[in-house]
């Protein structure tokens, strides 16, 4: 997605969860920068800050905000909030 999005997405190829909130991300329309924790240097470390979690994905909203492993309905309600949808 587009590098200078509004939200932050930690996450890894492997992980079902990020292919579930990345699709519903995609379906809603919403752009965000994708930070491999598993090929990008100190990705992993910076989710780990974000969180204080070691579970994935992690999505950091422009306005400070964070969710781990969110469901679709919590992406959307999250986005809406923002005027982002």
């Amino acid at each position: 997605m587009i590098d200078n999005a509004a939200i932050d997405f930690y996450g890894a190829d492997w992980c079902g969860d990020c292919h579930r909130a990345k699709a519903a991300l995609d379906r809603f329309g919403v752009a965000y920068s994708l930070h491999d924790i598993e090929h990008e240097d100190g990705a992993a470390e910076k989710a780990i800050a974000i969180s204080r979690q070691q579970h994935i994905p992690v999505i950091r909203f422009a306005d400070g905000s964070w969710l781990v492993e969110p469901s679709a309905t919590q992406l959307q309600a999250k986005c809406k909030e923002l005027g982002l949808i």
